[in-house]
């Protein structure tokens, strides 16, 4: 079972970008998605962006194109490119996997804060 480390958030103005990242322990093959969710306060966890570790493609955007998230196999790493970042955006950012077989736990990591100032 792979375990995930995040680093990058931090303080930035509105409009500013932040690049976040996921270092996996093992291989990220070994799980079925990679996926960036966020919690703000007093609100549920939602999903930001989520990539296949198998697909061709190594990256995906979503937030209507602001965020894109990418994957390095090479590296068991995943990325998450925040672009005009407003303050909505404020929120603690957990890297998650996925597990390929329904029922195996899912892995989390401990989660960083991404705070925008207006």
């Amino acid at each position: 079972q792979v375990s995930l480390a995040e680093s990058g958030g931090g303080l930035v103005q509105a409009g500013g970008s932040l690049r976040l990242s996921c270092t996996a322990s093992g291989t990220i093959h070994s799980v079925k998605t990679m996926d960036w969710y966020r919690q703000a306060p007093g609100k549920e966890r939602e999903l930001v962006a989520t990539i296949p570790t198998t697909s061709r493609q190594n990256y995906t955007d979503s937030m209507n194109g602001r965020f894109i998230i990418s994957k390095d196999v090479n590296k068991n790493m995943v990325y998450l490119q925040m672009n005009s970042l407003q303050p909505e955006d404020t929120a603690t950012y957990y890297c998650h996997a996925k597990p390929w077989l329904p029922g195996l736990p899912e892995v989390w990591g401990q989660g960083t804060q991404v705070t925008v100032s207006s």
